[in-house]
């Protein structure tokens, strides 16, 4: 428990400049344009981590929005009830109230998953065509979409916008924004609550750590760099304007510092 209280405070102090989530952004831009140059000038070693089956991307990035939604919704839900009480000295009822929409920034985030994941395979499959071993004379028409193909034993050659870019950049930039609450939330050193806290902090630590890690890994060995580029074009574009624009709006789920006076509608970040 002691040493957990210290790795908290410890990744607590580095993040409490904000430096991070500032940087993320362009450290990301940064991974693709190099990973992409190195793998175009065949500079990249061989590793495991070229091999789709990877533990790291069968177990973690395959399901990254539920790793993602799993250690974000109980943290999210803890530190925004303690913040209500303790900050704005919110009863119950309000204290819920704020929580929950606080959480239904999950629910726009799943939403933005579920669309942008839909027109990736669209356009995939609207740029594609199949190309079959020996000809494909088995089929008695050409597959239309990457499904077919695949059920037919063969390639799929589409216009493919890389998803693991999206979604790493999106889900490492969402954890960034959701835990800047500890910047302000104080709580009992030794309490069950600061210890539920830093093991739920921690771990989302450790987890934007991977995510970065295999975006590093895909920048690296697949997609080409157009394919990489937009993937993480868009995740950044999801992540700006959720909480650079609309999150900074009265009609929305807020943002997680909350830090005017309690007659305000409004929500600002303390940068």
């Amino acid at each position: 428990m002691e040493r957990l209280e210290r790795c908290g405070r410890w990744l607590r102090a580095r993040l409490a400049s904000g430096q991070v989530r500032r940087r993320l952004p362009w450290l990301l831009l940064a991974i693709v344009l190099v990973g992409s140059a190195l793998k175009d000038n065949d500079l990249v070693p061989q590793t495991p981590m070229q091999n789709k089956r990877n533990p790291l991307n069968v177990y973690f990035v395959k399901v990254a929005w539920a790793w993602t939604l799993w250690l974000l919704l109980p943290f999210m839900a803890v530190t925004t009830y303690q913040f209500a009480k303790s900050k704005f000295r919110y009863g119950p009822t309000k204290s819920v109230l704020l929580v929950l929409r606080r959480l239904s920034a999950l629910l726009v985030g799943t939403a933005i998953w579920y669309v942008c994941t839909g027109l990736f395979l669209y356009i995939e499959n609207l740029t594609g065509s199949c190309s079959i071993p020996g000809g494909g004379s088995e089929l008695h028409q050409p597959p239309t979409t990457k499904q077919e193909c695949h059920r037919g034993s063969g390639v799929w050659i589409g216009f493919d916008i890389s998803g693991h870019c999206f979604l790493l950049s999106y889900c490492a930039l969402l954890i960034m924004e959701e835990v800047a609450v500890l910047e302000g939330l104080a709580t009992e050193q030794n309490s069950k609550l600061r210890v539920v806290i830093d093991g739920l902090f921690v771990s989302l630590c450790l987890l934007t750590v991977i995510w970065v890690f295999m975006f590093l890994c895909t920048a690296l060995y697949f997609h080409d760099f157009s394919q990489k580029l937009l993937g993480v074009l868009i995740g950044l574009a999801a992540w700006y304007g959720t909480y650079r624009f609309w999150y900074l709006k009265p009609l929305s789920p807020g943002l997680p510092l909350p830090n005017v006076p309690l007659s305000s509608k409004k929500y600002s970040y303390s940068r």
